[in-house]
């Protein structure tokens, strides 16, 4: 019985005369971070900042060329006006004003934070890090790759203010000059200009699977989450609890107004207006209320402002995206009966779309034509050609597309004992290339994440000239591949 007792009283004990772990000493951990996270995150960084300044660069180019289009027609109307826009344009946008510009607040995103305060985290604990050489050097070059990358997305958000401004100014000076077209143009490069950098922002969000797997390593350690909570941008931003010790004690909610001491305040200075001081009170509110009303109306229907980012233009999405991003692979069936010339055919088909906009795509494709036979009691798979495409799908209404093309079949010369001596003529001698040419309707439909179902119903309009004849009608079942 008292072994039991000892037993039972050390298990109790044991947590407590275990050595406990101080907040500043350093965790074990069951790997530690490769040295290649830090390569890894110094290279994206780099990449983005590249990407970045070049399409800074090219988009000014494009602003600045249909500003020249605007001011050479201001000119005509009040030429001091016009030249006074021309030098407040390279004024505006030089590199003083942006680099010396400090109200302009950081970019924040959530991942960048992650990133940044881990290397911050790492150079702190370098024991953390596999050893490597030149492992301080390498820590280095790679925070200050990312604190480069934070002012040059700093520098972007500052030059798209500035153009929105310059934009609004613009309008006022140029309204009612009948400029409307060149209007319009300058506004979707100011507009696209700032999608883009969006879309350079968002390829910031998606980790690499060697940074998820660093991040969430780090993530489980109770030394980490303290250390985001004290030296992280959101906390720089907001005041996260732990972030200051002492700083959310009971003391600080002292100054703060409650809900009753602030209708206590609206009570008093109504009495002390008088009788109509309740009714004026109402008044102003109703005021209040409808102006509140025709601003949100204003946003709902794209009217907000020239600044506003509801462009008054139906803007293409795709314009913002990458070569590679408006690509779509795809690949369909085709099958045909047999004939008296052919056998059963199947058509295997791939294609490579491009994204025009949003409502429609171009590309091209190639085929091959395998041969089953006459029938189920003549089965024999055979070569029966390959083919050419290309085509176009322009979308008409929600899932319906109209789709068109033309294709080339490459037929090889087959010699066919079973068949009539004209159809053996025919097949030796005839051409040896088929030009079809398609249109009809397309169903497209979400088949998973990454790729959409296709159905084809296609007539082909030069069946009729083909010889021998093919189908005149063909159906198609396939699915596309999106990025």
């Amino acid at each position: 019985m008292r072994y039991c007792i000892a037993i039972i009283a050390g298990i109790i004990c044991l947590p407590l005369i275990a050595p406990t772990q101080s907040n500043g000493q350093q965790p074990d951990l069951p790997d530690q971070v490769p040295i290649n996270y830090l390569e890894q995150v110094q290279r994206r960084s780099l990449v983005l900042q590249e990407k970045i300044q070049q399409h800074t660069v090219r988009y000014l180019k494009k602003i600045e060329r249909e500003e020249q289009k605007l001011l050479r027609k201001l000119v005509r109307h009040d030429s001091t006006a016009g030249r006074a826009l021309k030098n407040n344009f390279n004024l505006l946008l030089s590199d003083s004003s942006i680099a010396n510009n400090t109200d302009n607040p950081t970019v924040y995103l959530p991942y960048k934070d992650t990133l940044q305060t881990s290397l911050l985290f790492l150079s702190q604990h370098p024991q953390l890090l596999q050893p490597g050489e030149q492992l301080s050097k390498q820590l280095t070059q790679s925070s200050a790759g990312m604190q480069a990358l934070n002012r040059q997305l700093q520098q972007g958000s500052r030059i798209n203010e500035l153009l929105q401004q310059r934009q609004q100014l613009l309008i006022e000076k140029l309204e009612g000059l009948g400029l409307t077209r060149e209007i319009r143009r300058l506004k979707q490069q100011v507009y696209y200009y700032n999608q883009q950098l969006n879309e350079y922002k968002e390829l910031l969000q998606h980790p690499s699977k060697l940074e998820r797997k660093v991040i969430d390593l780090l993530s489980a350690m109770p030394l980490f989450q303290d250390f985001m909570r004290r030296h992280s941008q959101l906390a720089a931003l907001f005041r996260l609890p732990g972030s200051d010790p002492g700083s959310f004690s009971q003391a600080s909610y002292a100054s703060l107004q409650t809900r009753a001491s602030v209708n206590e305040l609206i009570q008093q200075q109504l009495a002390v207006g008088g009788p109509n001081a309740q009714q004026l009170l109402q008044q102003q509110i109703q005021t209040a209320q409808t102006a509140l009303n025709k601003i949100k109306d204003k946003i709902s229907s794209g009217l907000a402002g020239p600044a506003s980012d509801m462009p008054d233009f139906k803007p293409n999405r795709q314009k913002t995206k990458t070569f590679k991003q408006r690509l779509e692979w795809g690949t369909n069936l085709q099958s045909q009966r047999a004939t008296n010339y052919f056998p059963v055919t199947t058509d295997i088909g791939v294609s490579l779309g491009y994204k025009l906009n949003d409502r429609s795509v171009a590309g091209i494709g190639a085929s091959y034509k395998v041969g089953w036979g006459q029938g189920w009691n003549h089965i024999a798979v055979s070569n029966q050609g390959a083919g050419l495409r290309s085509f176009v799908d322009w979308k008409i209404r929600k899932t319906y597309w109209l789709s068109g093309g033309l294709e080339a079949n490459y037929r090889p010369r087959l010699a066919v004992n079973d068949l009539p001596l004209p159809a053996m003529s025919l097949l030796s001698t005839g051409p040896r290339w088929q030009q079809s040419g398609l249109v009809g309707l397309s169903k497209k439909y979400q088949a998973g994440k990454r790729f959409a179902g296709k159905i084809q119903l296609l007539w082909d309009f030069l069946s009729y000239r083909q010889q021998p004849r093919s189908q005149p009608f063909v159906c198609r079942v396939g699915y596309d591949f999106k990025k």
